[in-house]
């Protein structure tokens, strides 16, 4: 039995991660599902949120936009629409983007057709808070 799996994580922009790890959590569409070696084949959408993995004892965290993972036995692919590590995240940035999508949805009602858009504003700016170490 393999003892890691190959994570490649890529954006439109860049390839942002490619290594072996130990296990990843992503979040699908339906919720969050795990990775372990020798997993069996599937695809799934992703939502936004958490993408984190595992390497020996560091856990590593990941702000993802949404996407699509491809998993293997040996591999999972993550095309994300977008995404950050941890390190990445401009903490006070995020947070006002957040400030910004919640007066948005104050101001909408939910036939609106732009409160999905201004919902999905908001749920990135948490991740990307969460990601980052903030509340």
């Amino acid at each position: 039995m393999a003892s890691t799996i190959r994570l490649e994580l890529v954006t439109p922009e860049r390839l942002l991660l490619s290594e072996e790890v130990d296990e990843v959590v992503a979040p699908g569409y339906e919720g969050e599902f795990g990775v372990l070696p020798e997993h069996t084949r599937f695809l799934s959408i992703l939502n936004i949120g958490m993408l984190w993995y595992r390497k020996e004892s560091a856990v590593k965290r990941i702000a993802l936009g949404g996407g699509f993972a491809e998993v293997t036995r040996d591999r999972i692919v993550v095309m994300a629409d977008t995404a950050e590590r941890a390190d990445e995240i401009d903490l006070e940035r995020a947070q006002r983007a957040r400030d910004r999508a919640e007066a948005r949805l104050k101001e909408m009602s939910l036939d609106d057709d732009t409160y999905a858009k201004a919902h999905a504003a908001l749920q990135r700016a948490m991740v990307r808070m969460a990601a980052g170490g903030g509340e």
